[in-house]
């Protein structure tokens, strides 16, 4: 008979978590039991009382989209008041004013703007790399290289070696959302579907990207979803080994047309039950990225305990969650007084996952 407690004591004994045992666990145990699990695994991979955060911003290039996602309020169609597309001379002055400041890591975004050809992308990785080598680009979501390949011709996999050759190196996993088709066909019907995102991640791994892998919840996903979500990118993680952390947030909201349907937050306690879910059932993902951005500076705190083991980024710029009403700032020095706060060791790390510098391990006691 399958019980909390023996699925708790299977996964102590090293034993990996399937989906019926996932979905048990994680309808029935105590929120302090199960992130005093994934807390232990935490240790058992990184012993040491570090946590990892990287200076980075996120700025992005154009919000002209034609996929039509319900839970962004972020996009302008074409011709809509409050468009706009930058320069690739505009993006590249932004890039060396935050590399100025200290950012190591740009992570880049846009809608999926059908009016930009493939070499506008390929000039911008090439000149990021040439004219701010401080910066590591961390540039678009498999829905953009999905857009760019359609605006091309090319295959993804064209497109995908294409950047690399100009210099790129990792992408982030937006576009993710959740893994389940009949979640995507409602909040994101245009966007392709849940093994269009887990090609381009395998493309991607293959010709030697890194990647993190996301997961937005809190809106049309059911327990059986996630556990979905969950076991897809375990499964390809598997076979590739490229992710190098995963990074679940809550669904915000404000100024969407799902805010009709879903107009609450998910709690503080759904996103502490995500991150300790995430790092038992995930044992071949290196990192477990907490938010004090999207969650609030105090639940980040604590997802420290709840097996965590990365802060994330300080996010000088953010622009999305900003347009559904949800801002959160930090800098460098609070960001790491929020890791000392929570009786860590603060550590900056680069997009992927180096160690660059630690504060005193003794701060922390």
């Amino acid at each position: 008979m399958m019980t909390v407690e023996s699925i708790i004591r299977s996964v102590r004994a090293g034993s990996r978590l399937g989906r019926e045992e996932g979905l048990f666990l994680l309808r029935n145990v105590e929120l302090l039991d199960l992130g005093d699990l994934a807390n232990e695994i935490r240790f058992r991979r990184h012993p040491r009382p570090l946590v990892t955060f990287v200076i980075d911003t996120n700025p992005n290039y154009t919000n002209i989209c034609t996929i039509d996602c319900i839970f962004c309020a972020f996009y302008r169609h074409p011709g809509e008041e409050g468009e706009y597309t930058y320069s690739v001379d505009h993006m590249i002055q932004k890039f060396k004013e935050s590399a100025a400041k200290g950012v190591t890591t740009v992570l880049l975004q846009g809608g999926v703007n059908p009016a930009l050809p493939f070499d506008y992308y390929v000039e911008l990785v090439e000149r990021t790399v040439a004219e701010v080598p401080e910066i590591h680009p961390h540039f678009f979501s498999t829905s953009e290289i999905i857009g760019m390949a359609e605006v091309s011709g090319l295959t993804v996999r064209q497109v995908l070696e294409r950047l690399w050759q100009a210099g790129l190196r990792s992408i982030p996993g937006g576009g993710a959302e959740i893994l389940s088709d009949r979640v995507k066909k409602k909040i994101s019907s245009k966007k392709g579907t849940s093994a269009d995102w887990l090609n381009v991640m395998k493309v991607a791994h293959e010709i030697g990207y890194k990647s993190t892998a996301t997961m937005m919840y809190g809106h049309l996903e059911t327990d059986e979803d996630i556990v979905e979500h969950l076991e897809q990118i375990r499964s390809l993680q598997d076979q590739t080994k490229g992710f190098t952390a995963f990074i679940p947030w809550s669904f915000k909201p404000g100024n969407t047309p799902l805010e009709k349907i879903i107009p609450h937050y998910a709690t503080p306690m759904r996103y502490l039950q995500m991150i300790a879910f995430s790092r038992i059932y995930l044992d071949n993902v290196p990192h477990i990225q907490a938010s004090w951005f999207s969650e609030g500076k105090k639940t980040g705190q604590i997802a420290l305990h709840f097996g965590a083991d990365d802060f994330g980024g300080t996010l000088l710029e953010e622009n999305v969650h900003a347009a559904a009403n949800f801002v959160n700032k930090t800098n460098t020095e609070e960001c790491k007084e929020l890791i000392r706060e929570a009786g860590f060791v603060p550590a900056q790390r680069s997009t992927l996952y180096e160690i660059l510098a630690v504060e005193e391990e003794n701060a922390a006691a």
